[in-house]
Order: structure tokens, then C-alpha cells, then sequence
């Protein structure tokens, strides 16, 4: 089965994070939650926007940056920051089974140590003078691309 894993650095906002979910729960993929969220996971607004979805979802909560990193490192996966410190667009990646792709907070994307971290860093190209898209769109557009991609061979 083809694996591509989704990371949610410390997400502040629990529409989004319900959402992005929802859409791992259907296209069979695992979320990797990086603590301390902005929110309690059982929170209300989770739920709906989560819907019924949340129950069958796969997730990991990681209880620190640490504790992912050192799990990360073990597991041996490649590990892609999606962030807009970057040059490289997420279309010109090669993406392999078994990647995670690491969102960073809504509020404030990744600290400098993470962005140390990871040497595989993306980015959704957009108009010049714009900030960023929505978390759960711009997980959207780079899983489905990295979904073409591993599924295609």
C-alpha cells in the first residue's frame, strides 16, 4: 500500500486541522500531530469540522518537536517541509512512498530549528506580494500531488 503520512507542526486552528483529517481519513493516509496544539483535540469545533471522520481517522499524537524528530530519525522516513521559505515548488519534487510532509502552524509556520532540521523544504508557488494559502488547502494540493506521484509508478 502506497504511504504518504501527513505532519501537523503545533496547529492552532482546529477547523483546519479537522478538515485535513476528514481528508486523510479518505484517502487512507496517517496524520502525525505535533503538540502542543492551539486547541484540545476533543474540542467541539474539531469535531464538526472533522465530522463523523474523526472516529475512523489514523493519527499519532507526538507529545513534542522532539519526540516526532526522534521518531522520525528512527523510523528511517524522509521527512518534506512545506513552507513558504522556500524556493523549490512542491511540483518539482520527486516524492517516494513512506514520505511525511510537515505543515507548520497557521499563525507562524515552523521555528528556525525545524527549518534546520529538515533539509527537503517546498513550497506552493503564488502571486507575488501574497503570504500563504489556508493550511488544509495547501495540504491538500501538495498530498494529492505527492499521491499522483508514488501511485503512478
Amino acid at each position: 500500500m502506497t504511504r504518504i503520512d501527513i505532519a501537523l507542526f503545533q496547529p492552532d486552528i482546529p477547523q483546519n486541522t479537522g478538515t485535513i483529517l476528514r481528508m486523510a481519513t479518505c484517502l487512507g493516509l496517517h496524520v502525525h500531530i505535533i503538540e502542543p496544539c492551539g486547541f484540545t483535540l476533543n474540542d467541539r469545533t474539531l469535531r464538526r469540522a472533522g465530522m463523523d471522520y474523526l472516529e475512523r481517522s489514523s493519527f499519532t499524537r507526538h507529545i513534542s518537536w522532539g519526540h516526532f524528530k526522534d521518531w522520525q530519525g528512527e523510523s528511517g522516513k524522509r521527512l518534506l517541509l512545506a513552507t513558504t521559505k522556500s524556493d523549490a515548488s512542491f511540483y518539482d519534487m520527486t516524492y517516494h512512498d513512506g514520505d511525511i510532509i510537515l505543515f507548520g502552524r497557521e499563525s507562524a509556520g515552523v521555528p528556525q530549528e525545524v527549518h534546520d532540521y529538515v533539509t527537503e523544504r517546498i513550497t506552493i508557488p503564488m502571486q507575488e506580494g501574497e503570504r500563504s494559502l489556508n493550511l488544509a488547502i495547501s495540504t491538500a494540493m501538495i498530498t494529492t500531488e505527492a499521491l499522483r506521484q508514488v501511485r503512478s509508478y
